[in-house]
């Protein structure tokens, strides 16, 4: 992390002075595995915060969270925890994926990048920013950026006064082989800004 941080800032000035001011971004990380891709499908779209506490009424309600546990869940229950129609559909899927052994989650971590994202999206309900995040926080993928990300694209139009996508795409390349790095310098500055914290 610290030489990230050190080429990061040396590359530019923005983390510098991010650095500065509000200190060593935090390094998320969480377990690989099939409860944190639910974790990640419920925090699609919502806050983290939202997406934890309907997480924890899934897990009181089922204490064994086994894949065939989730799967046998009825949709009815899943509703009784705060979990969308499609949410669910898009857990089951999961599950049902990993039950026929169309995914190997335990195979993933000896995989590039590229490979697992191309065996993950093929799972209806989880597209590149899932991917993303489960890369960096599970598998410490250190050169993501995941322009699907709310707080990354508006942390970057008002730090660099990029409007696109794209343009961030291109201007993100700068940033290798470091760029999940350079994405928690975004969060962190897009937090501190805003006074406000996350427990990944």
């Amino acid at each position: 992390m610290e030489e990230a941080i050190a080429y990061l800032c040396k590359k530019e000035s923005v983390f510098e002075q991010i650095y500065q001011q509000y200190g060593t971004p935090i390094w998320p990380k969480r377990p690989q595995g099939f409860e944190t891709l639910v974790l990640l499908i419920l925090e699609q779209q919502v806050s983290i915060a939202a997406a934890k506490a309907t997480f924890n009424k899934l897990k009181r309600a089922i204490p064994d969270f086994s894949v065939l546990n989730v799967f046998s869940f009825s949709e009815e229950n899943f509703r009784a925890c705060g979990v969308s129609r499609q949410k669910t559909k898009y857990i089951k899927t999961l599950a049902n994926a990993i039950l026929s052994n169309e995914l190997d989650l335990e195979s993933l971590a000896s995989k590039e990048p590229d490979i697992i994202r191309q065996e993950l999206v093929k799972i209806k309900g989880i597209g590149n920013w899932t991917v993303d995040i489960y890369l960096m926080f599970c598998l410490d993928s250190l050169d993501i950026i995941p322009l699907g990300d709310i707080a990354v694209v508006t942390t970057m139009k008002e730090l660099l006064d990029l409007s696109t996508k794209e343009e961030m795409e291109i201007y993100a390349q700068k940033w290798k082989p470091y760029r999940s790095v350079a994405t928690y310098f975004l969060w962190h500055y897009y937090l501190q800004k805003r006074n406000r914290s996350v427990s990944y």
